[in-house]
Formats: C-alpha cells, structure tokens, sequence
C-alpha cells in the first residue's frame, strides 16, 4: 500500500507551510507500508525553540485551511521535538540539535521518500548560516 494523493498534498502543504517560516531539511517518508496509524511522516528541523514555534504555528494554521486540525500535538511545553498528529500525516518538528541525536531518517531509511516540490523542501543548514 502506498500514501494516498490527499496525504501527499497535505504533506507538500505542510512543506512548504514550514518552509515559509525557514524550516531546514524538510523531508517525506511514505511509511505507509510499515505502520497502520500513518501513511506520510513529514520530517523538518529548526535552528532555535522560537522557530520551532514558528514552524509549527505555520503548518497548523495552512492545514486549517484545507479542513484539517491535528488529532493530538506533542512536545509544545519543550519547543524541542513537537508533533502534529493529522491522522494519516504525522509531522515532526524537531530542534536542529534534537534532528541530529534522534537521526529519524536513519530510522524510517527503508521507507520510500515522497519528492517535494522546491517550495516545500526548506533550506539546507548551511544556508541558514551564512
């Protein structure tokens, strides 16, 4: 089984809600295969708590548009590692040092990642820090 159309577009959405506000290193697994909960894992970092804040704000406020709340939200009293829970999306945002120490994509590396348009890939660190 693969992650249906509507999740991919939400998770493109999601992209490129986090890139608007500079999330970094936005990535789609289609983990569809792996587990019944989720269909698509949306995966970005941000470079301070305020950002992730940001970040998240952002990705909730563009799904809200399309009809969506999340379903549970965890980790918003530490800004570290805060998850949207859309249902068949999950959306991770993870502080840039917590990104690092957890390495989810080495985790979920079996999983076919999802293409995301430019606007919705976010920026690459080294970017964020010239």
């Amino acid at each position: 089984m693969t992650a249906t159309t509507e999740t991919i577009d939400l998770a493109i959405a999601a992209g490129a809600a986090a890139s608007d506000k500079l999330a970094e290193r936005v990535v789609a697994f289609d983990v569809s295969d792996q587990l019944y909960i989720a269909e698509v894992f949306l995966l970005c970092s941000a470079a301070n708590d305020r950002q992730v804040r940001a970040v998240v704000d952002a990705v909730e406020e563009r799904l809200r548009t399309d009809g969506m709340k999340p379903v549970r939200r965890e980790g918003e009293t530490d800004r570290r590692w805060v998850l949207l829970d859309f249902g068949d999306l999950v959306v991770h945002v993870q502080h840039a040092d917590d990104r690092e120490y957890y390495d989810l994509e080495r985790l979920w590396r079996d999983c076919p990642v999802i293409e995301l348009p430019e606007q919705a890939r976010g920026r690459e660190p080294r970017e964020a820090n010239r």
